[in-house]
């Protein structure tokens, strides 16, 4: 007789290297059990928002697959499909997936899909990318390493055609990993399997998505991330004026980078409206100032 594994939440993200370009999307499946399953696939010339709703679209064919009764919580970090399927849908159906400003919806075969396949089983919660949060960090990693061309190795992996097989399985190790623990501090010499390190120029936004993505989202999401880039550089401006060293990896989470993309940059560099300059080494990390562009060339003025 088989176990049934009923599944507790669901963590998705997508990628994309170039956008549009060679892109990927990640799955975790989180059960009641404190089993995990993971899911990823790759297209060769996509967007990231067509990424993000692929990944949400996988953790949904699984639910209904698998004929789960118990709600479930699905996790994504982009307010785009969060927002798309829980408010605007609704009104893009109505006006014959126009929008607001009469113009087409874009990606309307998607939204279809997901309108199709969404529950009342299912709650939609958005959560910030990049935040240490170990479900999130887990499908970006995997949503990576697809969009790379570098399938990663995925845990208790199935085929999305036969998802009841992992649900009803005796065989599904357990890995006693919490859906919302958060992610051990990454030191320096940390190595990510199979994550390619971000073009130097993703350094300069602490928004991982690129402009023509950007274009594409409704007015209230670019308000949102406008909100949350201000955030951002208030953070940034506060270590500044205080004089607080950052590792690396705080440095990284602060700018929306990966560790690698920071400490391959070199000691001094400019970034927004600061200058970056490494401190020190203490252990395994490596420590940073970060300085006002206008106070550094005020200093050297004088």
């Amino acid at each position: 007789m088989s176990i049934t594994h009923q599944i507790k939440s669901f963590y998705t993200d997508g990628a994309c290297s170039g956008n549009p370009g060679p892109g990927g999307w990640g799955t975790i499946i989180y059960f009641t059990d404190d089993s995990v399953a993971e899911i990823g696939g790759a297209e060769a010339q996509t967007t990231n928002n067509r990424m993000e709703m692929q990944a949400a679209i996988a953790a949904l064919k699984v639910l209904k697959t698998s004929g789960q009764a118990e709600p479930v919580t699905l996790y994504t970090d982009s307010e785009y499909v969060k927002n798309g399927i829980t408010k605007w849908i609704k009104g893009w159906k109505k006006k014959g997936w126009k929008t607001s400003q009469g113009k087409a919806v874009l990606n309307q075969d998607l939204w279809e899909t997901l309108d199709v396949l969404n529950s009342p089983l299912v709650e939609w919660r958005y959560v910030r990318g990049h935040s240490g949060n170990q479900g999130n960090e887990r499908s970006d990693q995997v949503a990576r390493a697809f969009a790379s061309g570098k399938p990663p190795v995925l845990e208790n992996s199935f085929d999305l055609n036969s998802s009841p097989a992992i649900v009803k399985s005796k065989n599904l190790s357990v890995t006693r990993r919490a859906d919302s623990a958060v992610a051990p501090e990454l030191t320096d010499n940390h190595i990510e399997p199979n994550v390619p390190t971000p073009d130097l120029a993703m350094i300069d936004s602490p928004i991982s998505s690129p402009t023509n993505a950007i274009d594409e989202l409704p007015r209230e999401v670019r308000v949102a991330q406008l909100r949350n880039l201000v955030e951002t550089l208030r953070t940034a401006d506060e270590i500044a004026t205080q004089g607080y060293l950052i590792s690396s990896s705080e440095l990284a989470d602060l700018m929306d980078v990966n560790a690698s993309a920071v400490t391959s940059r070199g000691d001094h560099w400019p970034w927004r409206n600061w200058i970056v300059s490494r401190v020190r080494r203490e252990g395994n990390q490596i420590l940073w100032q970060l300085e006002r562009v206008d106070q550094v060339n005020t200093t050297d003025a004088d």
